[in-house]
């Protein structure tokens, strides 16, 4: 009688290397590829964390409130990751069926377009979309139900610019209007919506400390259509940095990383945010890092072992951002747990 084959014991120490790599470079050699990896590559979950990000500044300015529901903060939290990644899905969707990506597109070069990689078909690519929306559409009834309709506004008007940011017949950031659309996301959706959700009401300050952290975010998608510049014009895709041209775009992102520090700064000394928020100074180092690569050409090939080319100027507001951010949570950490 043949004898039954054993199945290999996951090696879990390989496999969580496996998705730290995948979710920090989006790639992985295909021998590596396991089902899970595959999946963070697919929904770009490496840059799920900046929506995080917004949501816990969402959740740290809450402290203030009388009553923060934690509960619905992590509901709030996790509705917000699951947005982003069917964000992500919808714009390879109808960037594919709209004829902008190809396998020559940047989107296909930097990392596996999961069509065009034959990793999964359009139907499958449309029913992932399916579900993550039902899984936010379940959050947001539920939230609903305990927050009433402020919530379903937040809800809609987010998914109003995540669907036509690239869907037909609206287009965002074909017009220039995708990285506003980006900002106020980030920014007054992502982070008032999460403050309202915990607490049940938005006084007028935080919309303003929420404007930091969407200018980073914002610094990075213009990042990415400065190095897509080339391909997008000739696509006719009218992004910012195509309508502004390289040398402005630059500039204009340069000036958007800089006065993320004088926005806090300000709050700081008008009372808006309490004093921790000046540990975000501690990024300066890296903003003068990333100036620098903004202050000069974008190389002709790639470093040794660089792995998302040909995006460059992108990973530096994409790190710088990461820094930022984070340092920005710190300090209404500290602001909570000092009473600053």
């Amino acid at each position: 009688m043949a004898e039954l084959v054993k199945p290999h014991p996951i090696d879990w120490t390989e496999r969580l290397k496996n998705w730290r790599e995948a979710l920090l470079t989006m790639n992985l050699p295909d021998e590596r590829m396991d089902g899970v990896s595959r999946w963070l590559i697919i929904t770009r979950a490496g840059v799920i964390p900046m929506t995080l990000t917004s949501g816990l500044i969402g959740g740290l300015l809450a402290t203030r409130a009388a009553n923060p529901n934690w509960l619905y903060f992590i509901l709030s939290l996790i509705g917000l990751g699951v947005a982003h990644a069917c964000n992500n899905l919808i714009n390879d969707y109808f960037d594919l069926t709209g004829g902008i990506d190809t396998v020559l597109a940047p989107r296909a070069l930097y990392a596996p377009h999961p069509v065009l990689a034959g990793w999964v078909t359009r139907t499958e690519l449309i029913r992932a979309i399916v579900v993550l929306n039902l899984i936010d559409a379940a959050i947001m009834v539920f939230l609903f139900a305990v927050r009433g309709w402020a919530v379903v506004l937040f809800a809609l008007a987010g998914l109003f610019i995540s669907v036509f940011y690239v869907a037909p017949p609206v287009r965002l950031k074909h017009l220039g209007l995708g990285e506003p659309g980006v900002f106020i996301v980030w920014g007054p959706l992502m982070v008032g919506g999460t403050y309202f959700v915990t607490t049940g009401g938005v006084p007028a300050w935080v919309w303003v400390a929420s404007l930091p952290y969407a200018i980073l975010v914002t610094s990075v998608l213009i990042g990415k259509h400065i190095d897509k510049l080339p391909y997008d014009s000739g696509k006719g895709v009218r992004t910012l940095p195509v309508i502004l041209g390289e040398k402005r775009a630059l500039l204009l992102n340069q000036a958007l990383m800089i006065s993320f520090y004088l926005v806090v700064v300000a709050m700081v000394l008008t009372g808006t945010l309490g004093l921790g928020a000046l540990v975000v100074l501690g990024g300066l180092p890296m903003l003068l890092r990333v100036l620098k690569v903004y202050s000069e050409p974008k190389p002709s090939s790639p470093p040794p072992g660089y792995p998302v080319w040909p995006l460059w100027y992108v990973s530096a507001a994409f790190v710088h951002t990461r820094r930022a951010g984070a340092l920005f949570v710190l300090g209404l950490f500290l602001n909570w747990i000092f009473g600053m």
